[in-house]
């Protein structure tokens, strides 16, 4: 009997420790006294524990034992988890990089000058191209009637106000608009680059989004283009 109730203060501190790791890991991150990842990290480690301690928890439950306040909490956080998890995944690739032109995906200049990118392969993974395709045929370069010097005007204004992010450069003479968007928990910094060239009496702009961290960005990158580009699409159709 002493053996078992000291199994249990055993399981029920972990299940203390995996709830305080899964509530401080994005508020550390939050308030940036972590980096994006440790905060990450040490979320999902919380909430993995609290996984594997929900499982006997939930057996327990069902052959009629009684459990105290941290491993009904632990549970609480564990179905949290599962629910955050598989709603972030949404069926999202494994890449981060995504782009409206495969052939000549738009390049990053100022962002590779970044302290955080120096030394990094900034060029788009020709590995993430079939990917790309078969799941997100939708990314394609916009149309618009305006020359490429108001379009790239337009652009710059429409990126100007897209929420978090910052503008970090604009080359009028390369028709190109870079910039980096904060996520707000964590904190995942994400270079963003958009090319604007003539099509016929016309413009065509093409986009890329590009994350710094991860193997797998849970589908932001290829969000954010739509989101960016449906503003623009948007503020077209206001302006006439």
């Amino acid at each position: 009997m002493a053996r078992g109730s000291q199994r249990s203060g055993v399981l029920d501190v972990i299940a203390l420790l995996a709830i305080l790791a899964a509530i401080a890991g994005p508020l550390l991150a939050w308030l940036r006294l972590v980096p994006a990842l440790v905060g990450f990290y040490v979320m999902a480690l919380g909430g993995l524990l609290s996984l594997l301690l929900a499982i006997g928890t939930v057996i327990g439950l069902v052959r009629g034992r009684r459990y105290g306040v941290a491993r009904m909490l632990g549970l609480l956080v564990a179905l949290v988890f599962v629910i955050v998890a598989v709603r972030g995944a949404g069926g999202a690739p494994p890449i981060n990089d995504f782009t409206t032109d495969l052939d000549d995906p738009p390049a990053f200049r100022k962002a590779a000058m970044l302290p955080p990118n120096v030394g990094r392969d900034m060029s788009y993974p020709a590995a993430f191209a079939e990917t790309q395709r078969a799941c997100c045929a939708d990314l394609r370069p916009l149309e618009l009637a305006e020359p490429p010097a108001e379009a790239l005007l337009r652009a710059v204004h429409v990126a100007a106000r897209m929420p978090r992010w910052t503008v970090t450069q604009v080359d009028t003479e390369a028709g190109t608009i870079e910039a980096v968007e904060e996520t707000r928990i964590f904190g995942f910094r994400d270079d963003i680059v958009i090319r604007v060239r003539p099509d016929g009496a016309g413009s065509i702009v093409d986009m890329r989004s590009k994350s710094r961290d991860g193997r797998s960005d849970l589908g932001a990158n290829a969000a954010r283009i739509r989101a960016f580009l449906a503003a623009l699409q948007q503020s077209k159709a206001s302006s006439q």
